[in-house]
């Protein structure tokens, strides 16, 4: 049998999802991969781990009836980067590390000798991925070992295996052009060659099906990404030794770029039909000879599936193709494992919720009742109904008071002074000295703070016993700054498991859950809460924290709080209303926190809102009005302060040239931004949109293990108080540093302070 009947008679699959987590549904291979990096696990040991990871979840799928296994999704670090690595694009400065997963480590982490790549989102997710960097001496060579391996794995189980991989466009289109290189897209054509070969590769393991996702699709990113794409595809399609390809597109609707797609050889597309249209699908005729893949089962968020709804979408799209496969609308990357680990939810809350498990049997049922009919699921559908029908008339889910207080807020109540006055006025009161240093917020989340966490929840310790460990904890955070010389503090946030949970657990409207851990990115997890309701806040959160910082020192202590858009994006949220809707009530639950905060005589408050960018819509055409929504809400938040209080906010690791506007916008006195890693280029698109408050450039990532010389931190400022001005500039690093060890934070912080110091006293010689 030739490899072109092989691949022309495969069999379409029916039910998949097209992707899954690798954090372990215990965050085992966070602790493994931590404890590689500390030299206490060997790297048998930790592949043993992962193998055991990736096994489990494609036992699972199997045993929930998949008959297709998305493989290669595996990751000690992140997707992209192993694409990176899989094209042999890895930047020059990490070819001397001879070990490749040291090498892996090193462009994900840094060394003490190299920085990393580049952090950013996801698209407008919370996951982050490393920017690959394409500069003129890049030279790109297949490495599939990886691919191949994880292939031969589950084939050896017996498991119908879909290797899944970042398709050449999505890469190029993320990727970064460094040293002059021109525009990543225009070497496409060098991509074409080694993922024909990746393809005969797969043919030969004996791969029926391979998925390469290109999510890009669904965005703006380029006028011409859907001629680029049918020229990919139909060069890869004309290959005659490959698997059937499916396309993936996901987070969007892929508009005309479906029909694009729908005109090359390949043999299958997937469509987010959660976030996409059933109209767009319906509306390409080319596939009628292809599978599709119906993503109508939301991989994204944590709400049961409405199975009526999603059988309805299935029937409507059911003629616009060869074959029809149920799944999941993107990788379940995005979710928590399993609703097994949650033993103390509520029973009501219980049953509006699904997991990634529970998303696998949703896939499964729907996929079951396309074929064989609905009364062969009928009990499921019950099931879906009567959950549905709870948690509609579930009186928590709607507060009168809450909704008649956002119908009043006026035009007054979003708007500060202007910002020269608001300026003269915090020098007054704080009489800060020039190029401020500080920090971003939370300090190393120590072995000590873990302990007397585990105690509370233990019952080993009582409240009482633990905030006094907490502010014996603040104590030392204050004396460690005091010592390094900083001029504004914080007090740590030891009390505070996460920036986001740790609010939304004190607020009416939320709920937290045991195990419902998610990747942020490389080894870092978060614990997302769950919006299901309306949102207020009951009483302050933590004004007793700040004042008692503020009573061991003369210097200033910040205030800190998460901004509205960001407890939006790192929540569950709920999808009953619209989001804009929720992050005013969020906004007026931090606006009575910081006028509390000012109350009990703060004169600096930090509203942090690192997610603004995450948020953004995937087409230009709907971002002006979430931007105008998020800026809104932020200004809810921050407006109800004097003048001579200073606002601080944050942002950081997103690509920010899309919402640079906005930030001006936010209209906060201060705000810091990720610098480091993107090399101050931040500065000049703030010049340009108008901003004309002060900035606190990062100075130094915080995200990679190495300390900063004092010079490293001389050179990064000087380059930024050229652009930004002595009057107008702060000095921070680029982060939290909560995910730091102590002993590093000390010698990073005392190089920043040491230069700040030496360009202060250059400032009355340059102007």
């Amino acid at each position: 049998m030739s490899d072109t009947v092989r691949r022309d008679s495969a069999a379409p699959f029916t039910t998949t999802v097209l992707g899954t987590a690798r954090i372990g549904p215990r965050r085992e291979l966070k602790r493994a991969v931590e404890s590689h990096w500390a030299g206490r696990l060997d790297r048998a040991e930790l592949e043993t781990i992962a193998r055991r990871l990736r096994r489990e979840q494609w036992a699972q799928l199997a045993e929930a009836g998949h008959d297709s296994v998305p493989v290669n999704t595996f990751s000690y670090y992140d997707q992209v980067l192993d694409t990176s690595v899989l094209l042999d694009a890895l930047p020059p400065r990490f070819a001397e590390i001879d070990d490749p997963l040291d090498r892996y480590f090193a462009a994900a982490r840094g060394t003490a000798e190299v920085t990393p790549l580049e952090m950013t989102k996801w698209f407008d997710t919370n996951y982050h991925y490393l920017v690959p960097e394409i500069g003129p001496s890049t030279t790109f060579r297949l490495n599939p070992e990886k691919v191949l391996a994880e292939v031969a794995e589950a084939s050896e189980l017996g498991l119908p295996a879909r290797p899944v991989v970042v398709g050449p466009v999505t890469f190029l289109a993320l990727s970064k052009a460094v040293d002059g290189a021109g525009a990543p897209l225009e070497r496409l054509d060098e991509l074409v060659p080694l993922y024909r070969d990746l393809l005969t590769r797969l043919a030969d393991a004996g791969v029926a099906w391979v998925q390469l996702d290109e999510p890009v699709l669904v965005t703006d990113a380029a006028a011409d990404l859907g001629l680029r794409a049918e020229s990919v595809y139909n060069a890869l399609g004309s290959e005659e030794r490959r698997p059937a390809i499916v396309v993936a597109t996901y987070f969007g609707d892929p508009g005309d770029r479906l029909t694009h797609l729908a005109r090359t050889p390949i043999e299958g597309v997937a469509v987010d039909l959660v976030e996409g249209s059933v109209e767009t699908v319906a509306g390409t005729p080319g596939l009628a000879d292809k599978l599709l893949i119906a993503g109508v089962v939301d991989g994204r968020n944590v709400w049961r599936t409405d199975l009526d709804r999603a059988a309805a979408t299935l029937a409507t799209v059911l003629g616009s193709a060869r074959v029809v496969a149920v799944s999941t609308s993107c990788s379940t990357l995005h979710v928590p494992y399993s609703l097994d680990a949650e033993d103390d939810l509520d029973p009501n809350l219980r049953g509006w919720l699904a997991f990634a498990a529970e998303k696998f049997r949703e896939v499964a049922v729907l996929s079951s009742a396309l074929r064989e009919g609905r009364a062969a699921q009928a009990a499921a559908f019950a099931e879906s109904s009567s959950a549905l029908a709870s948690r509609a008339t579930d009186p928590r889910l709607h507060n009168d008071d809450v909704r008649a207080r956002l119908d009043a807020v006026t035009d007054a109540d979003v708007t500060r002074g202007p910002a020269e006055q608001r300026l003269v006025k915090q020098q007054e009161r704080l009489g800060l000295p020039p190029l401020p240093t500080t920090t971003v917020g939370s300090y190393p989340q120590t072995s000590a703070i873990r302990l007397a966490r585990a105690a509370l929840r233990s019952g080993e310790i009582d409240r009482a016993e633990y905030e006094n460990r907490m502010k014996n904890e603040i104590a030392d955070v204050v004396a460690l700054q005091e010592s390094i010389g900083l001029d504004v503090l914080v007090h740590g946030e030891p009390e505070r498991n996460d920036m986001v949970q740790y609010f939304a657990e004190q607020f009416e409207g939320y709920f937290a859950t045991a195990n419902g851990w998610v990747q942020s990115y490389g080894s870092r997890c978060v614990r997302p809460p769950i919006l299901f309701g309306d949102v207020s806040r009951p009483k302050p959160m933590t004004v007793d924290w700040i004042t008692y910082a503020q009573t061991l020192t003369s210097k200033p202590v910040k205030g800190m709080l998460t901004g509205p858009v960001t407890i939006l994006a790192w929540s569950f949220v709920r999808n009953d209303q619209p989001l804009s809707m929720s992050a005013d009530q969020i906004a007026l639950a931090i606006r009575d926190e910081t006028v509390d905060l000012e109350k009990a005589g703060v004169g600096i408050i930090q509203v942090d809102e690192p997610a603004l960018r995450e948020l953004l819509p995937a087409r230009d055409a709907d971002k002006p009005a979430y931007l105008a929504w998020a800026v809104r809400a932020f200004r809810i938040a921050t407006s109800g302060v004097r003048d001579d209080t200073q606002i601080h906010t944050h942002l950081c690791y997103s690509e920010f040239g899309e919402v640079i506007g906005a930030i001006a916008d936010l209209d906060a006195d201060v705000t810091s931004i990720e610098a480091a890693r993107s090399h101050m280029e931040v500065l000049g698109d703030l010049d340009e949109a108008g901003f004309r408050n002060a900035v606190g450039p990062g100075v130094y990532d915080i995200h990679s293990p190495r300390v900063p010389g004092q010079d490293e931190i001389f050179t990064a400022l000087s380059a930024a108080l050229s652009s930004v001005g002595a009057a107008r500039l702060w000095v921070n690093p680029d982060c939290g540093l909560k995910t730091r060890g102590t002993p590093e934070v000390v010698d990073s912080l005392t190089n920043m302070v040491a230069a700040a110091a030496r360009l202060r006293e250059s400032i009355p010689l340059t102007g």
